[in-house]
């Protein structure tokens, strides 16, 4: 439901992130073993949008477990860092970087909120910055981030974003086909539920989130007003979780049935420092 931020926000959602990293570790979702064994968890659009990486500094923002973050060391950056406010989650991507046999000079985790990251990550700019896939919707102020985001792109760098669609917040969680919710709200939405998008059923303790709504205006106006250069915005017709009950899993991805008109469900954009 709609309310007032709590003041408790960020410590409700850190314990909610920090129980789950077990599961996440352990289950099928993530599939550690398939990723030290070289799976690519990266979505094709995402690294056709990037492009080549190799020789780039690439940070990463809210990285969880880190397989993004290590996967585009795998593509040739030639030094990835990660941050997260989940230290058992920073814990699993450290580890993994270790598996990797990536040192610190490649591969760094940093466990810190990302509204302090300017001062929390070890390096004052990087070639990229990247993030999304579920990250924005844990932040409050939209205009900080972007800030923060912005001053940690070096020159003639850029920031990419890939993120769910807002658009899918305001539909009704059964049939994607109802305008259930308001796209403009701007309270938090507060819920109490058990599992996990890895594990519907999993029960834990702490099941208390707080979350926000950006639409996709705010965002990109953000990051304009933080001073960088919109290159793109693509909206995306795939998801990658089975947000509404009626999606079937079809080319890797989760989409409407083929009998049902599209809407955009994830989107990215790509913002340069010029």
């Amino acid at each position: 439901m709609y309310s007032p931020t709590p003041a408790d926000w960020h410590e409700a959602n850190r314990a909610h992130w920090d129980e789950r990293v077990p599961l996440h570790t352990t289950g099928g979702f993530y599939d550690l073993d398939a990723f030290r064994a070289g799976q690519d968890p990266l979505r094709d659009f995402e690294k056709t949008e990037v492009g080549d990486v190799s020789g780039r500094s690439l940070l990463h923002l809210q990285c969880h477990i880190g397989l993004d973050t290590l996967s585009w060391a795998r593509h040739g950056a030639d030094r990835v860092v990660g941050l997260d406010f989940s230290a058992p989650a920073v814990d699993v991507a450290r580890g993994l970087a270790r598996d990797l046999g990536l040192g610190q000079d490649r591969a760094a985790f940093v466990a810190a909120d990302v509204y302090d990251a300017a001062t929390a990550v070890p390096d004052p700019s990087y070639d990229i910055v990247y993030t999304g896939v579920g990250a924005l919707c844990w932040l409050p102020d939209i205009g900080r981030w972007a800030e923060t985001a912005a001053s940690l792109v070096a020159p003639g760098g850029f920031l990419y974003l890939s993120e769910f669609h807002p658009l899918t917040d305001v539909l009704d969680d059964e049939t994607g086909s109802r305008i259930t919710y308001d796209y403009f709200a701007r309270d938090a939405w507060i819920e109490e539920s058990p599992g996990s998008y890895a594990a519907e059923g999993a029960e834990f303790v702490h099941n208390r989130r707080v979350e926000w709504q950006h639409p996709v205006g705010e965002v990109v106006s953000a990051l304009a007003a933080a001073g960088l250069r919109i290159e793109f915005l693509h909206e995306h017709d795939v998801s990658l979780f089975r947000r509404f009950g009626c999606f079937e899993r079809r080319d890797g991805y989760f989409r409407y049935p083929a009998d049902r008109p599209r809407i955009p469900l994830m989107y990215s954009l790509r913002a340069r420092k010029d």
